[in-house]
């Protein structure tokens, strides 16, 4: 078989994945990990001797402070939070002939509070959602938002960080500055990103889209 017939062949084994229950921070949620994606195809992948290599074609990574109240130690706190956004290339490797190859351009992104971990985050979370959209995996709620399953707390209010990464997205790529997004809410709430609503990030993204559907 060449290479496509044999990507053909997985796509036939895996049509379809349930999500996991997670618990985290008390809240109850479903999601498809990435242990759990690439377990579905892994067994296929290696029965037809091919190889998935990820390159890192550019990088780029967005520094942004916000400053809070803490309420129990009753002292302003501060909070630093690193975008990572990955341009990637796929390589699909016939095993058998490993001149045989595919290219697929590809992205990821990931949030991190330490600094350390936001390229592996950005890694993972783009390898699982490549192959759920290129072997045409369907789940019962698909989740492209969801390569955070951590939550932020800050004030009592809680906002998912997948949520808080999806805003910084959208205002990077309205041509806004990363560090002015936060000077913006509290124009806007009177508050710091962190502590946003969900339905207050919903209508501040609402509000980005459509500056950014003007503007093209």
């Amino acid at each position: 078989m060449n290479l496509y017939q044999k990507l053909i062949e997985v796509r036939k084994e895996v049509p379809y994945l349930q999500k996991d229950s997670q618990m985290t921070q008390g809240q109850s949620y479903k999601y498809n990990s990435s242990s759990q994606v690439i377990g579905a195809v892994r067994k296929m992948l290696d029965e037809l001797n091919i190889l998935l290599i990820t390159k890192i074609m550019d990088k780029r990574v967005h520094m942004d402070t916000v400053e809070y109240m803490d309420e129990k130690q009753k002292r302003p706190k501060r909070t630093t939070t690193f975008f990572t956004e990955l341009d990637l290339m796929m390589i699909w490797v016939n095993g058998d002939d490993p001149s045989e190859q595919i290219e697929i351009p590809w992205y990821g992104q990931g949030i991190d509070t330490a600094g350390e971990k936001g390229v592996g985050k950005a890694l993972t979370y783009a390898e699982k959602t490549f192959l759920l959209k290129e072997f045409n995996i369907a789940t019962d709620q698909m989740d492209v938002d969801a390569f955070q399953d951590k939550v932020e707390r800050t004030t009592g209010k809680v906002l998912a960080s997948n949520t808080i990464a999806l805003l910084k997205s959208e205002w990077i790529g309205a041509g806004y500055q990363a560090n002015k997004l936060n000077q913006r809410v509290k124009e806007l709430y009177q508050c710091n990103v962190t502590e946003l609503t969900e339905e207050q990030a919903a209508e501040l993204l609402g509000k980005i889209k459509e500056k950014k559907g003007k503007a093209s």
